[in-house]
């Protein structure tokens, strides 16, 4: 239990302070991401499923796909326990959230994305701890 509560509170400490990729806003300051959008699981001796579901500001948002992989590569980076990261938009949020939530779970995907030299310098902006 108390190890939970810590992957929860380190997971929420983490994705605080991811920026938003148009806005000079952090993901918490725009209520894209709470701590109540992060639930942790333990699935074997010391290995955690993680859970993030986030609301993008506008039903349409079309950086949401972005956003996801910015959540998905600073908690790969930064969660000091093995895990499992599952990231979904919240239910009902987003026009497209069956579509983004396919994309932003598909490891072939994710690798491709990050491949991507523009996309990568975004990702690294957003997700770069400031100074």
């Amino acid at each position: 239990r108390f190890l939970i509560a810590a992957g929860l509170c380190r997971a929420s400490d983490i994705i605080r302070t991811i920026r938003d990729p148009e806005k000079p806003n952090t993901l918490e300051d725009l209520e894209v991401v709470t701590e109540s959008c992060v639930e942790v699981q333990e699935i074997g001796e010391d290995e955690y499923l993680v859970i993030i579901r986030f609301t993008p500001t506008v039903p349409h948002c079309s950086l949401a796909t972005l956003i996801g992989l910015c959540l998905r590569i600073k908690l790969q980076r930064c969660l000091p326990f093995r895990h499992k990261l599952e990231i979904y938009i919240s239910e009902g949020t987003h026009s497209t959230e069956e579509d983004i939530n396919k994309q932003i779970n598909d490891k072939e995907r994710v690798a491709a994305a990050m491949e991507n030299p523009n996309l990568r310098e975004i990702v690294e902006q957003c997700v770069t701890e400031p100074d």
